[in-house]
């Protein structure tokens, strides 16, 4: 900054810019609180149906966000401007107190462009003198003003760097940066650029201290988005891939990997999670980032131009951290032509790790070679990223491939199209790995399984369903039916590989409105079916075989078994609160006598209830011989996750507060009817669990209905209670009635299924 640009700076429009800002920040404040309390809470209270419910919360839940975003935003520029702003009065304040001093002893500073000069302000003849005289004076005026210049231009160059990064960090929308003051901005992007720079060196110069420099600064500011957004685009795509693959390789980085290779899997988690964090910029350098990223995906990487490919060393720094799903979707379509090239479509396997090979992936669970397992794990944190990619398509039945199947009945054999979903979950041959204690790794598949539950439930793989999460749309509804029909085609596809399991369980419990459909029999469309178990979005049209060997499949699990069996308990408690009472709409009532819907919601859960427990009879009598145990200790668990969770986890988006009298019997807030059958029922069950049941089928049985029968009666008559209904006294009749209807229909459809099972079903 010129000595005369400080000393005559007018902060008049400085002082406007921050005021107009300060208002902003308030103004948006006033905004992010109306439509997160407001409109997002009004719409996750709302009565959704239809395009609204699979779209407009969605976007309500995106536009309050956004208005989040702002804020933070704003707020940011700000402070970065008020800092700015404060200190540049500082320097000005302190120059002018300087040239002051100067003249009081006889000395003058002038400005020119470009530079400043401090001289004696005597008359000509005498300066030379003067000059000669009070030369240390004159240094030390001259240096005093540089130092001030020097920080005054610091001050501006360092904000005018931050707020460019934050303006173009997002051209569509609002970034979330969230700054407290400008020089945490600076040093944010003053750390990503010595970084990168430690990143891109030889790898065999890179010293122990140098990498927990790198390490350390990583994990400190992995969640920022204007550090990650700088770090990836001087880094640069092939930079990034260089960087991995290298410092893998024992021949490049020996040094650090002697010393610090028991740190690798660190570093590969943070350097995950800040690239994640970089691809939600939109900034043109990062663009770039990603599209050359996406290009490297089949091309050679390694030292001697051939493998691994970058989609193999990209894939292992995808496994944490929420990605972009623009970029995951491309990126996958990227990596689907690749699998089609290495494995002739899908003729053969790919993507093996041989001896010599280095690990990839620092984690111990595989060695990384497979870019599928990586990539899963990505789109397992990235629901609508994943709900894309496996409806995506691998094969057409035009291609060139091996796949085939009976077209039109007549016995004879013709190619067919194949999804995503289709060739990963039936057709693939996965590569065998193993993992870091030498056992066969079952992580591919396993990422498969929980990029299948975001894909379907629209959240986060592990986690539980919110009342931000909107109802299920065309996309996720289509792919957990052909989850469905391929489970009950194949069994083993599942049960060959169990581990899965709790995954699809989970599906199957935000699925359950759907599940229940499937069991009534009714025809697509039945009002009174579709009145009684509502469902706000799209819903799945599902076989009821399908159904039955479905869960069976997955019962036979005890994570399978206890997602869906604490759920369908959860599900059938909140329908009788729906149901029973009195103020629900004559539009969504099941339009029959409150004893035909009491016995029908009672089949209904009875019917799931005793497939079920065929599934654990198979799972504890069959081949596998599992203990009752591990399915008390997977149901206990599953209370756990339930807390809190039981309105949204329904799917009817309702759970009625009981009367005081029958909230004070479970106390506080937990008196629902929900929680009053859920706390009776996980009070029932652990006791059951742990007694050993034998091998006798029949009392097994009748152990299971007893079980399900007092489960409905509890949610009749807690829901009666509540509602002060006048059948509370016939409620248990009719839900021993309905059950026992239910366990016998799934006896039934359990027989049509014996053959495939080694147990025998009860009558």
């Amino acid at each position: 900054m010129d000595l005369d640009a400080l000393r005559n700076i007018d902060f008049g429009l400085l002082d406007d810019a921050v005021d107009d800002w300060s208002t902003m920040v308030d103004d948006l404040n006033t905004l992010m609180d109306a439509a997160d309390k407001g409109l997002r809470g009004a719409a996750n209270k709302a009565n959704w149906a239809g395009f609204n419910a699979t779209v407009s919360k969605e976007f309500i839940g995106k536009t309050a966000g956004e208005f989040r975003d702002a804020h933070s935003q704003a707020s940011s520029i700000y402070k970065i401007l008020k800092d700015t702003r404060d200190e540049l009065k500082k320097y000005k304040g302190q120059l002018d107190d300087a040239i002051e001093r100067g003249r009081s002893k006889n000395l003058t500073v002038i400005g020119y462009e470009g530079g400043f000069t401090v001289t004696s302000n005597l008359p000509p003849e005498g300066r030379a003198r003067q000059n000669k005289d009070n030369a240390g004076e004159i240094t030390a005026l001259r240096d005093e003003i540089q130092g001030i210049l020097d920080k005054a231009t610091e001050s501006d160059t360092t904000a005018g760097k931050v707020l460019t990064a934050i303006a173009d960090h997002s051209k569509l929308g609002f970034s979330d940066v969230d700054y407290s003051d400008r020089d945490s901005a600076a040093k944010a992007l003053k750390d990503a650029d010595e970084l990168a720079e430690l990143a891109k060196q030889k790898l065999e110069d890179l010293s122990p201290a140098e990498f927990d420099r790198l390490n350390t600064g990583l994990k400190d500011h992995a969640d920022d988005a204007l550090f990650a957004e700088r770090f990836a685009t001087r880094l640069g795509a092939q930079g990034t891939l260089d960087f991995w693959t290298g410092i893998n390789d024992p021949h490049s980085a020996w040094k650090v990997s002697q010393a610090r290779g028991n740190q690798f899997d660190d570093l590969q988690k943070n350097l995950s999670l800040t690239l994640a964090t970089a691809s939600h910029s939109d900034s043109a350098d990062m663009t770039t980032w990603k599209s050359n990223m996406i290009d490297s995906v089949d091309k050679p990487v390694g030292r001697s131009g051939g493998f691994p490919l970058g989609g193999q060393v990209m894939s292992n720094l995808m496994r944490y951290g929420d990605y972009d799903d623009r970029f995951l979707v491309d990126y996958g379509d990227k990596l689907i032509e690749a699998e089609k090239k290495f494995t002739g479509n899908g003729r053969h396997g790919a993507w093996s790790r041989t001896a010599g090979d280095p690990l990839l992936n620092r984690t111990g669970t595989d060695s990384g070679w497979d870019p599928m397992t990586g990539y899963l794990k990505a789109l397992s944190n990235s629901p609508d990223a994943a709900t894309d990619f496996f409806n995506g398509t691998f094969v057409t039945k035009d291609e060139d491939h091996d796949f085939t199947h009976d077209t039109d009945g007549d016995g004879k054999q013709g190619r067919r199209a194949l999804s995503n979903f289709d060739y990963l979950f039936e057709e693939r041959d996965w590569p065998q790995d193993r993992d870091d204690k030498g056992e066969d790794s079952v992580t591919g598949r396993n990422n498969l399984a929980l990029a299948l539950e975001a894909a379907t439930t629209g959240h986060p793989a592990g986690e539980m369903p919110t009342a931000d999460t909107p109802a299920h749309n065309a996309g996720q509804t289509r792919l957990f039916e052909n989850i469905v029909a391929s489970i009950a085609e194949n069994g083993e596809r599942l049960t060959s590989n169990s581990y899965m399991s709790d995954s699809m369980g989970q599906i199957a419990s935000e699925y359950l409105p759907d599940i229940n459909r499937a069991t009534a029999d009714a025809p697509k469309g039945n009002t009174s079916v579709e009145r009684l178990f509502p469902i706000a979005g799209v819903a799945a049209d599902l076989k009821h075989a399908d159904v039955s060997r479905f869960l069976i499949t997955v019962g036979q699990n005890p994570e399978g078994y206890a997602a869906i069996e604490v759920s369908q308990k959860t599900y059938m408690a909140s329908l009788m609160d729906y149901h029973l009472n009195p103020d629900l709409p004559e539009g969504q009532r099941y339009g029959q006598s409150t004893e035909d819907t009491v016995k029908e919601i009672s089949r209904r859960s009875g019917e799931i209830g005793g497939t079920l427990a065929i599934a654990r009879q198979e799972a504890v009598l069959g081949p596998a011989a599992a203990q009752d145990g591990d399915f008390g200790n997977a149901v206990n668990q599953k209370k756990n996750l339930i807390a809190g969770t039981v309105g949204t986890l329904t799917g009817v988006g309702t759970s009625f507060l009981a009367s005081p009298a029958v909230g004070a019997g479970v106390g506080g807030a937990a008196g629902t009817v929900t929680s009053i059958v859920l706390e009776q029922f996980f009070k029932d069950s652990e006791p059951e669990f742990r007694k050993e049941l034998g091998t006798d089928i029949a009392e097994r049985w009748e152990n299971s209905k007893d079980a399900n029968t007092a489960m409905s009666h509890n949610a009749a008559l807690a829901a009666a209670n509540a509602h002060n209904s006048p059948y509370s006294e016939k409620v248990e009749e009719w839900t021993r009635v309905g059950t026992n209807d239910g366990f016998n229909d799934a006896s039934t459809a359990g027989h049509r299924m014996a053959k495939d099972m080694e147990t025998e079903i009860p009558d």
